[in-house]
Order: C-alpha cells, then structure tokens, then sequence
C-alpha cells in the first residue's frame, strides 16, 4: 500500500492500492475513490463483538476495501478538524484505540477487535469509555488526534497523567490506569472532574490536543 497524508486544519489519507490489497476503514470516511475499487461493509471480529464494537465508538461495522487491480485509489477523511498518524503494528506493537480514533488499517494480517480496560476504575472513569477497539498483527493502522498530536514513548515504569478526554491510543504494552485528583477543590472546580488517566510504559502514547467533544463544537460552527 502507498499512502500519503495531506492537510493542515483537517488532514486526510490518499491510498494507492496493489492488486489483491485490502483495507479496514471507519464508516463515513470516504471523501474520494475509483469507481471500480470494490468496496463493502463488514463486521470485523467475531459475532459476539458486535455489541462491543458499537460500544466502542467503532459502530457495527466497518468499510472493507479490495482492489482489483494496481493504482486503484481512495482518500478517506475524519469526522473531526485534525492530524493523523501512522502506527507500525509489527515494529510497534497491538494499539488500543480510543473512540473516534481509528481511521484505517492494513497488511497482511490486521485483526480489529474490542477490548475491555483491565482496570474497572479505567473503564468507568478513565474518559475512554468501557470498551476500545484493539488493531494488532503485521501491518500498518492510521489514527487520528483532534486538534494536534503529543507523540511520546514511555520507558519501562515511565509515568504520565493525562487528562481523560485527551487520550487517542496507547501500545498494548502500556498500563493504563486512573488516578483521583486529589481533594473536593480540585475536582469541582479544576475542570479535570474527579480523575486523570494514569499510564506507565514501556510504550507508544498519542495524545490529542483537542477533545473530541470539542473538536465537534468547532467543526459544527
């Protein structure tokens, strides 16, 4: 697959099929493509996801690509003013993906599935909801960060606190977890409500500068 990503306020991804390539992308996010690239809508996963997946923020299902011959091409855009960016599943690992964060993802062997936090307190409190969709296997995911992005790597133990609405996706690898502000004070008038994310590496983080909710009150201006 070649790829290109383009835009400043609201980036998009420009693909260029091989032949017998594939590709997962999230419903709504065609902007352009050949007539003749094959397209259609599928669950990925098993049968009993489906109700997770829609809990997820991914939907029921998803668009799936194949292209019949070389060149075949499709941008795809987001539902948000902001940045994507590219994930190497095999150097980098499995991503969790927050809602409205995954956009596409492709290779020879890419599986999508929903996943639960570890931790109940993340699930209920952690700002990413109870179920995020997980992309592993040997290929190459993009995700999209309202606003900007802040691309860091933990260390082994390496510690953030982040704010629950800023989260895009993590490394399977990394810890994620909630940690309580801290006094009556703080969490009613701080603006960061009762807790934060905690998350301890080893791994890739991608933060949004944007909240999603926010980003939908901009673009809907």
């Amino acid at each position: 697959m070649e790829y290109r990503i383009e835009g400043v306020l609201a980036q998009m991804a420009h693909l260029e099929f091989a032949q017998g390539e594939t590709c997962w992308a999230h419903t709504g996010s065609i902007l352009v493509m050949d007539p003749d690239l094959e397209w259609n809508i599928k669950v990925p996963g098993d049968a009993g996801a489906i109700g997770k997946r829609i809990l997820s923020g991914g939907g029921l299902s998803m668009i799936h690509f194949e292209a019949k011959r070389n060149g075949q091409k499709a941008t795809l855009s987001t539902h948000h003013p902001g940045k994507i960016i590219t994930w190497d599943l095999a150097q980098q690992g499995p991503v969790v993906a927050t809602r409205g964060s995954f956009v596409a993802a492709w290779g020879g062997d890419v599986h999508i599935d929903v996943m639960t936090p570890a931790r109940a307190r993340a699930a209920f409190f952690g700002g990413a909801g109870l179920f995020l969709q997980k992309v592993s296997g040997q290929g190459t995911a993009l995700l999209h960060g309202a606003g900007d992005f802040i691309d860091l790597t933990l260390g082994q133990g390496e510690q953030i606190l982040a704010s629950t609405g800023n989260i895009s996706a993590f490394a399977q690898s990394v810890d994620y977890d909630v940690q309580g502000v801290g006094g009556f004070k703080k969490a009613v008038m701080g603006g960061e409500g009762g807790f934060m994310a905690k998350l301890t590496g080893p791994g890739r983080v991608l933060l949004q500068s944007m909240r999603h909710e926010i980003a939908d009150e901009t673009s809907s201006r």
